[in-house]
Order: structure tokens, then sequence, then C-alpha cells
């Protein structure tokens, strides 16, 4: 596939007319950046690429209660095909990245593929270089990657400790209340949930007022992104259906390793590119998996995901940078 050029742009959402709160829809869609609940991607103090999308706390109480964290995906440690023969390297990159920030992260989330194949020497090399982040804590959910081999039970080992079946749980940070889910138990290539994480999520998410920020993070898309290829999840339809009565939700994920994003509703839905290799845009190539691209131009199809929280506004923005980019 060494004669594939970039993923092209996925066509913007319908649902991208002016709102209520007087942010441009298609504006940030077309911007690769929107708003959603409290995040803004690599957590900043506001949005470094994109000044019109950073949101100033208008008191001093907000300001005390604002904070940013950053998501990387897709590390997969352990491939070394044309694609990407040092994947450890552009991990590194990443780490280096957010150690750059001007304002620490308090939270790292990893969306899943922390491995290719799920050997402990992998789990070794991604642990030691994701502990170099200097980042508050950091939380992990499973890709089928992380599954490959031993059925999670290294990872479960190493970054499951605590939670609950296969690796769901839920934390609440600053006000904000963050679900990780696995999906990664595919059936027919699509993710699935099953039917104990979806009763755990409803009963999880039962007692909160719904005007509570939720960050939901999973590795498999949660909604249908391009089922042909498995981006999506075959029962995520009812998951979202529990979030519905909230009036601010973002969905996190990883996989598909390049940004495709979605407002709906009062949910914000947004994958994250890979630090490891590229995938081709749905439908433009036979299949998925990792894409060759021009000597020079990896790097800026890899990257992290920044998200800042303002107290007391509605939305959470979101800016991805470039390994490419300059910190």
């Amino acid at each position: 596939m060494s004669d594939q050029h970039l993923p092209e742009p996925v066509p913007e959402n319908p649902a991208t007319t002016p709102s209520s709160d007087g942010i441009d829809r298609r504006n940030f869609l077309s911007c690769m950046a929107w708003a959603g609940t409290g995040l803004i991607w690599s957590m900043v103090g506001g949005v470094p690429t994109s000044k019109l999308f950073a949101a100033t706390p208008s008191s001093h109480a907000a300001a005390q209660s604002s904070f940013s964290f950053v998501q990387i995906s897709d590390s997969h440690i352990g491939f070394n095909k044309p694609a990407n023969q040092d994947v450890t390297g552009t991990l590194k990159l990443a780490i280096d990245k957010i150690n750059a920030l001007s304002v620490r992260p308090e939270l790292l989330l990893h969306t899943g593929d922390i491995t290719h194949s799920a050997k402990p020497a992998e789990f070794d090399t991604a642990q030691q270089l994701i502990k170099s982040a200097k980042a508050g804590e950091t939380f992990y959910v499973p890709g089928e990657h992380d599954f490959a081999s031993d059925d999670g039970a290294q990872y479960k080992a190493r970054f499951g400790k605590g939670t609950l079946g296969t690796g769901w749980y839920s934390f609440n940070h600053r006000g904000v209340h963050f679900i990780g889910l696995n999906n990664c138990l595919q059936i027919d290539a699509l993710g699935k949930l099953g039917p104990d994480q979806l009763a755990w999520l409803k009963q999880d998410l039962a007692g909160l007022s719904a005007s509570t920020p939720i960050v939901v993070f999973a590795h498999i898309p949660l909604w249908m992104v391009y089922p042909e290829w498995g981006w999506a999840t075959q029962d995520g339809a009812e998951a979202l259906s529990y979030l519905k009565r909230f009036g601010s939700v973002t969905v996190l994920n990883g996989h598909i390793h390049q940004v495709v994003q979605k407002v709906e509703g009062n949910v914000a839905f947004h994958t994250a590119t890979s630090t490891a290799f590229p995938q081709p845009a749905p439908g433009k190539a036979p299949s998925a998996g990792p894409m060759m691209v021009p000597a020079g131009k990896l790097r800026s199809v890899l990257g992290i995901t920044e998200v800042q929280y303002i107290a007391k506004h509605s939305h959470l923005a979101i800016v991805d940078a470039s390994l490419a980019e300059n910190a």
C-alpha cells in the first residue's frame, strides 16, 4: 500500500449548524477541533493551535477547578513493519511532546493497543516510556492487540488492577465522571461491550446528576464509523442510550489511527490518531491496516490529543497535535 496518499478528511457530519452556544460546528469540524464537554486534547490551559477555541475561566474559583488531560492511543509497541519500524521512537516523541506542554496535564488516558502482540517485553517497553510522561495519574483501556496472545492476562496484571470484569471502571476527577470501557472483545470484527458491562454502566450512571460532565474512553469507536472494516461497536447504541440524559458527554476512542469526529446532540465523539502508524480513510483502500506514507511524512499523521476542561462551561475544547509540530 506504499502508493497510497495520506488519509482524506472524513466528510463533515450534517449536524454542524450553529447551536445556541454560539459554536459553528461546521467550522469546528473543518479545523479538526470541536467543543464537547470539558476537554482540551493534550491538556494545556487553552487550545494551542487555535486560540478561537480556547476558553478562559471567568473567575478565580473556576480557574481552581479547571484542568487539562492528554489522550494517546495505538502505540503498538512491538510492530516493526515498513509503515513504521521504530514505534518505540515515535511513542517517545509523543511523550516528549506531552512533557513540553506549558501546563502539566492532570491525567493521561491511553485508549488501547498499547502493544502489538501482548508480549511481556512489549508491555515492559511501553510501561517504562509512558512512566516518563510528566502528567498526573495515567489510566488505560485495552485494545484487541493487548488481548492478542493471552486473553488479556498481561494487560490486566499491569494496567487492569482494581478494574471490573475484563477491565472496565470509572472514577471522578474535579467534578467530571470518567468511564473506561473494554469493547475490544470483537464479534464478527465489530467491537462489543457485552451484557455484564452494559449492566454495570447503566448502574454506574444511575446515581449521577444530569449536569455531571461525562467522559467515556474506549478503544473501538462506540458509534458506527465504518462497520465494513469493524470500525464500530455492535452494542454501542445501547451504551450511548444511557448517556442521553446528561448535558455534556465526550466519547474518546482510538483504533482507526486517524481523526474522525462527530457532534450529535449532547454527545461529542472523537477518535484519535496513533503514535505508531496511520490507516487509510474509510473506504479508500481494499481493507484497513498499516498504511505507508511518503518519506518524511510519517510524523505528520501521528500525534496526541489535548483536552481542556473549564469549570462552569458546558463544552470541552479538543485539539490534535501531530508529532511533526513544534510543542
